[in-house]
């Protein structure tokens, strides 16, 4: 397969960690020129050093997605150590999982889910954008979540902002249309990645369940336990129960490592046993 990484420059927002680390490595591997942002710099060294350590080029500024002035300068730094912004990949997020009936408990993770996962998008879009233009050419990747494809209890802010993330997607792409390619990335639950430290109420998961609830419950406490049977574990199974992150790095680089003309619009990447009902 011809690698269309090669020599792009790619900027991953939550790259200290999770998918985003996974995406920069993989990035990297294949020859992209990666340039990596958290607001945790200790984690965003030890990926820009795993990178390094590989032969890969990765250098990294720390900016918080909510913060409109640091992400320009993420992309200022991404345009004077490289001369372009090929792709940018609005990755960082959290997942405050909780019931309306918990609102003075998840107040203040709520609002900051609003700034990470809508505002963090719309200033990764806006920080790019005159840059991709100019170019004549640019990908945005956002990832979003099957979160944001209908409502259901126990995720009415978290399901909202990745609403917002798969309309802010589709508006950007037809406004853009032939200049900046846009993809959409939806994850179904992956443990692995931490995200889920951020639930506020472990019984608001039951919403993404439904009717599913009790049967699946059971085998992830299963897989927790260590008491599951092998299948559950092999994704080369039907049975395959839960999605490593590293499927969904790999659903990131696939979109990215295609020719300028052809556009990944909308993928869903989950585990074929999961439970999960949107």
């Amino acid at each position: 397969m011809t690698n269309f990484i090669e020599n792009k420059v790619v900027v991953i927002t939550g790259a200290g960690g999770g998918f985003g680390r996974l995406i920069a490595q993989k990035a990297a591997a294949l020859g992209g020129k990666i340039v990596c942002a958290d607001i945790d710099e200790t984690t965003l060294l030890e990926t820009v050093k795993s990178i390094d350590a590989q032969g890969g080029i990765a250098s990294h500024v720390v900016a918080s997605v909510a913060d409109l002035d640091e992400m320009q300068a993420l992309a200022a730094h991404a345009v004077k150590q490289h001369g372009a912004i090929d792709v940018m990949v609005n990755n960082a997020g959290i997942m405050p999982l909780a019931f309306f009936a918990d609102h003075k408990a998840a107040a203040s993770a709520w609002s900051r889910c609003i700034d990470v996962n809508i505002k963090g998008v719309v200033n990764g879009i806006s920080c790019v954008y005159d840059q991709m233009m100019a170019q004549g050419r640019g990908h945005v990747v956002n990832i979003s979540s099957i979160y944001g494809n209908f409502p259901v209890v126990g995720a009415g802010v978290y399901g909202a902002t990745k609403t917002a993330v798969n309309f802010l997607s589709e508006s950007l792409r037809v406004e853009a249309q032939g200049k900046i390619k846009v993809t959409i990335i939806k994850p179904t639950g992956v443990p692995g990645t931490g995200l889920g430290t951020g639930i506020i109420n472990a019984d608001a998961i039951v919403g993404i369940l439904g009717q599913n609830a009790a049967s699946y419950g059971g085998v992830m406490a299963s897989l927790a336990e260590g008491n599951n049977a092998p299948e559950l574990r092999d994704p080369d199974n039907p049975q395959y129960a839960a999605l490593e992150p590293t499927y969904i790095a790999d659903a990131v680089i696939t979109a990215i490592n295609q020719p300028w003309g052809v556009s990944l619009g909308d993928i869903t990447v989950r585990a074929t046993g999961d439970g999960y009902i949107l």
